[in-house]
């Protein structure tokens, strides 16, 4: 085993063991060695930060406000930015088995706030004698659905800011967003709080940064773009990467030999085992 050992971030909590972005995911993860945990939150039609990927149900794994079962249709127009939060609150996201996870234990869950995740998440790993974990905080936004599914990149930080500073929770959050724009109003509004820009494309990252207009903290890529080329270049930037969403224990195994500075995974229990963590 190298003698470097990258940070390890639940993704989703533990999206491959208890239904994604719920408590029972939270918590559970808490129980491997992880640094953090990463999650996503979109805006309610009444201001609340709820932690969500989607800004709609995926029918895939929620069922409706009265238990039903949902279309693709249906799923989506289910808009949480234009639903109140008790609405969205009583549509249950953890009992549907979910396809692409056969070891997720499916059980009655729901969207929670990121106010109640943090408070639940800092009871729960007290009461047990566990490191209370960083959080890595996603912001879901484009310039095309601005208002549709979000408000724009400044309201919907000040939102999320808000409950951070409410839970006095700056010291431990990294602010993730794939949108240029809601980092650079980070940077205007907290300089301090740690940023990562999340990659998906092929763009370069030259161009990335270029458009960013500073270097960000962190650089969250997709782990399949981590060429020689990609890693030279961050190297040459001193900028670490934690790379999303590593699986896989080959995959695990790899990055920790390139020297990555942490990544992402959806079982941290399996992350914990190649690492002999």
């Amino acid at each position: 085993m190298p003698a470097h050992r990258p940070h390890v971030y639940g993704h989703r909590g533990c999206r491959g063991l208890r239904p994604e972005n719920t408590l029972p995911a939270f918590l559970h993860a808490l129980h491997w060695p992880i640094s953090g945990l990463e999650l996503d939150v979109v805006l309610s039609a009444d201001g609340q930060v709820v932690v969500s990927h989607e800004p709609w149900l995926n029918h895939l794994v929620c069922l409706g406000p009265d238990g039903e079962q949902l279309t693709p249709e249906r799923g989506r127009a289910f808009n949480l930015y234009q639903e109140p939060y008790e609405r969205i609150r009583r549509c249950d996201c953890g009992q549907l088995p979910h396809p692409a996870f056969p070891e997720q234990q499916s059980l009655p869950a729901y969207k929670p706030l990121l106010s109640e995740v943090f408070a639940a998440v800092d009871d729960y790993a007290q009461l047990h004698c566990l490191p209370l974990p960083r959080y890595s905080v996603e912001l879901k936004s484009t310039a095309a659905t601005d208002e549709l599914f979000h408000p724009k990149p400044a309201a919907f930080l000040d939102a999320v800011l808000t409950v951070i500073s409410q839970a006095d929770f700056s010291n431990r959050v990294t602010l993730l967003s794939f949108d240029h724009r809601v980092l650079q109003e980070a940077r205007q509004a907290v300089p301090a709080l740690p940023t990562c820009l999340l990659i998906e494309d092929q763009l370069p990252l030259a161009e990335h940064l270029e458009q960013l207009g500073f270097q960000p903290t962190f650089l969250g890529p997709d782990f399949t773009l981590l060429t020689d080329e990609f890693l030279r270049l961050c190297s040459g930037l001193n900028l670490p990467i934690i790379a999303w969403t590593v699986n896989e224990p080959s995959d695990m195994l790899r990055l920790t030999e390139l020297g990555i500075y942490g990544f992402t995974t959806d079982y941290p229990d399996r992350a914990a085992a190649v690492l002999r963590l």
